[in-house]
């Protein structure tokens, strides 16, 4: 299949390679960051989104927020101009739904159908294409696009209309967030208690306690590695994405509120582009040391 994909950063780079490898002819915005890199690898590339969509069947987005989806779909020269018949937009963008039924819409208007499917795994499970889709939108082009999102995912859902997908992901966003804070929590208190917060991971890890989130976070923790995974500054706009969705249903988020308030104290002291394993730090300050 001819491909587009708009969005080359930590985890659009490596989802993008894994469709080159699968054996998909990709179409990429040149001249942004990590063009080259996927120039070299085969893809081809344009000078606009709108000579993108024209150029493809099915066009991916992977950006940082809702603004910047909205400029590249619906701006000048954005996708909306190049949309021809049998295009699909899928943008795995972590935004506000309402942004995304928006887009939606305005596409529809163009006789486009769009999914918003936003994915969780960080870059690890980008790189080796076993990221978790979670797809609103049409049943139809769902099931159209599932074998080429499972190029990228282990793991494809589709959990209802258009916006499904980005509310499933914030609900996602606020568990990860709390269950990071929590184990840099337990992890100082086991190291505050004159125990080794190395022996208590690998003690609770295969209990009730054990978590993916568990396993990929608190070794970073322990070895106090806090390059970017996922960084801090895009799960503060996840969160605050999370709370505005929340406001708007009347449905109370005090726990997501708590760690986007450590999120706050983090980034204000020059963190927000490391790793959200490094909530640690908060802890840090808190104690006044660091273990």
């Amino acid at each position: 299949m001819k491909v587009g994909f708009i969005g080359l950063g930590i985890m659009g780079r490596p989802m993008a390679l894994n469709l080159i490898e699968a054996g998909h002819e990709l179409v990429v915005l040149g001249g942004r960051t990590g063009s080259d890199a996927l120039a070299d690898a085969g893809a081809s590339t344009r000078a606009t989104p709108r000579a993108v969509a024209e150029a493809v069947e099915l066009l991916i987005t992977m950006l940082p927020n809702s603004p910047d989806v909205e400029e590249v779909v619906l701006g000048e020269n954005g996708v909306i101009e190049g949309a021809h018949d049998g295009l699909v937009v899928v943008d795995a963008s972590s935004i506000a739904p309402a942004s995304a039924r928006a887009v939606h819409d305005a596409l529809a208007e163009r006789g486009v159908a769009m999914l918003d499917a936003p994915v969780s795994g960080g870059e690890p499970k980008a790189v080796d294409g076993t990221l978790a889709f979670m797809v609103g939108g049409d049943a139809a082009v769902f099931e159209a696009v599932t074998p080429l999102l499972e190029v990228m995912g282990a793991s494809v859902t589709h959990v209802g209309a258009i916006g499904a997908g980005n509310i499933t992901k914030l609900a996602n966003q606020a568990i990860v967030a709390v269950n990071i804070a929590v184990a840099a929590e337990a992890m100082t208190l086991a190291a505050r208690s004159g125990v080794d917060p190395q022996a208590v991971y690998a003690a609770i890890r295969g209990g009730l306690a054990g978590s993916t989130v568990l396993d990929a976070k608190v070794p970073l923790m322990l070895e106090r590695r806090f390059d970017p995974g996922f960084r801090i500054a895009l799960h503060i706009k996840d969160l605050d994405n999370v709370l505005d969705a929340g406001h708007a249903a009347a449905s109370p988020l005090p726990l997501t509120a708590a760690v986007r308030e450590m999120m706050t104290t983090l980034a204000a002291g020059g963190h927000a582009g490391e790793d959200h394993s490094a909530l640690l730090r908060h802890y840090e300050k808190l104690t006044g040391e660091a273990w």
